[in-house]
């Protein structure tokens, strides 16, 4: 009996649930997804369009209720899901939440790091080439809590968060100032699958690259003005849509179709842009002679990234140690990583990136990788516990 295909399986026209590969990157359907024009009778509440990009006035915008909020959040997250991929409301951040006062705040704490001799790590800049507060949400409210009840009581950033994620969203915060002469980023999509390389990317089935862009929106405040020569961020329209994105952003051929097409329009200080995580992005060459592009990169999480039970992985992994390294000294090699699977900790995030700063990556080491080393390269059960208490130690903000 011959066994049928899962292609055989599947319904016609059901999403697929396979690995997607490298080879399957065609640069001729992604000019197909990304060729597409912005109608602004699509999207009733936007002011006007701009190479594609959707403009909303944040004043028009905060002043509906009930089930005419509703229907401008519907609008909001097709925008984000079918649409461009990026909104940008105008004057979203004013006198009333703060934002010189504010801008002050994170240029002392600025301040404050390099005279303490920090000069902290960036995802895709140079440790040093750019000014970077790591977890700024937690040290504006330390050292500003009223103002920072004035800044994020916005109803712009409440009003996107929710279209996009849903209630019960979680707000991180990160000031990038990027310098004159700060070189701009290759092309590429953001957390989650776009923080991995793209081998590792591809071991996860594409119902996943679907999932991974409802999982965060990316959001970012303009605390100065950003003429084009500052180098404001550099956008593909529509480019969220191509399923391959993942892998294909890193390809030669993509990064050059984006960088003959993208979009980059000038913001005013106050200005906030948000956009959908998968959207290809890339932050552009200051090329002024004196402005210090500050924003405040927001990422927002979903509530849904979470475990139901609290549980402490690190006391799970320095009990097991010893029978994980007598099954590895068998030859079990599958078993080993099936039982570190298990127990401890896959992913490097969320972490105080202060301290377990992306030097020579995107992200840091997960306590799973940390366990699979210490089994390869024999730690005694001192040595771990002693590397894993620094890699606790790393997480805590």
């Amino acid at each position: 009996m011959t066994m049928p295909s899962a292609e055989q399986i599947r319904p016609a026209g059901a999403p697929r649930a396979n690995r997607i590969t490298e080879s399957e990157c065609s640069l001729d359907d992604f000019i197909i997804a990304t060729r597409r024009t912005t109608d602004l009778a699509d999207y009733p509440h936007a002011v006007r369009t701009e190479r594609g990009v959707l403009f909303y006035d944040a004043a028009a915008v905060t002043a509906p209720t009930g089930d005419a909020r509703a229907a401008l959040a519907d609008e909001l997250a097709d925008a984000l899901l079918n649409g461009p991929g990026i909104v940008v409301f105008s004057g979203a951040f004013d006198d009333r939440h703060g934002l010189a006062e504010s801008t002050d705040v994170f240029t002392e704490i600025i301040a404050d790091q390099r005279a303490a001799g920090v000069a902290n790590g960036d995802h895709f800049a140079k440790p040093g080439a750019n000014d970077r507060i790591w977890n700024a949400l937690q040290k504006f409210a330390e050292r500003s809590p009223e103002l920072f009840t004035r800044y994020y009581a916005n109803d712009v950033l409440a009003l996107i968060s929710e279209a996009w994620l849903g209630p019960w969203y979680q707000v991180t915060s990160a000031i990038n100032v990027v310098n004159p002469g700060g070189e701009a980023q290759n092309p590429h999509r953001d957390y989650h699958l776009g923080f991995m390389s793209t081998a590792t990317a591809a071991t996860f089935r594409a119902h996943i690259h679907r999932l991974s862009p409802a999982l965060t929106l990316q959001g970012a405040v303009a605390h100065v003005d950003m003429p084009i020569e500052s180098g404001p961020t550099m956008y593909l329209p529509y480019s969220q849509t191509y399923e391959q994105g993942y892998l294909a952003f890193n390809l030669p051929e993509f990064r050059e179709y984006f960088a003959q097409n993208y979009v980059q329009l000038p913001l005013r200080a106050g200005d906030a842009v948000f956009f959908n995580p998968a959207l290809f992005h890339a932050a552009g060459h200051n090329t002024s002679p004196d402005i210090k592009r500050m924003a405040n990169l927001l990422q927002i999480s979903s509530a849904f990234g979470r475990a139901m039970d609290a549980v402490d992985r690190s006391a799970i992994m320095r009990r097991i140690y010893p029978s994980v390294r007598e099954l590895a000294a068998a030859g079990h090699t599958r078993a080993v990583a099936n039982v570190i699977a298990a127990s401890a900790e896959g992913y490097a995030f969320p972490s105080n990136l202060d301290l377990d700063q992306p030097l020579t990556g995107l992200t840091g080491e997960s306590q799973a990788e940390l366990f699979a080393r210490a089994v390869a390269d024999g730690f005694d059960p001192q040595r771990f516990d002693t590397e894993l208490s620094a890699l606790d130690a790393r997480h805590i903000a």
